[in-house]
């Protein structure tokens, strides 16, 4: 195939999508969709409704535990160094100190949701 069927084929088959894409969507929408704002909370009450102060724990729990796993990808790697010892100790460190706090927060009463 030459340069110019090729380009001549991917321009004609965008054009294709392009309209397509205009005429298959379904247009009908509904009060839901038409409203300010989708995200679940009701645009015309007030902006300053209390907020639980769980989501936010859970949500530095979840960072917290992220980042565990961010900081320890590297670990398999790290084993075929000269000196695994010292990457396993460092390892485990980090997961010890996760675990107490993690055990603290749960002796708290923190991971409970209701109260």
């Amino acid at each position: 195939m030459t340069l110019t069927t090729m380009l001549g084929t991917m321009l004609l088959v965008s054009t294709l999508l392009i309209i397509i894409s205009f005429w298959l969507p379904q247009m009908s929408p509904d009060s839901e969709k038409l409203s300010p704002y989708e995200c679940g909370f009701d645009p015309l009450g007030s902006a300053r409704l209390p907020f639980s102060i769980r989501f936010f724990l859970v949500a530095i729990l979840f960072l917290l535990f992220d980042l565990e796993i961010a900081l320890l990808l590297p670990l398999p790697w790290a084993m075929t160094t000269p000196a695994p010892i010292a990457s396993a100790m460092l390892a485990a460190t980090i997961i010890i100190l996760l675990a107490i706090g993690l055990v603290y927060e749960w002796a708290q009463g923190g991971l409970e949701w209701a109260e």
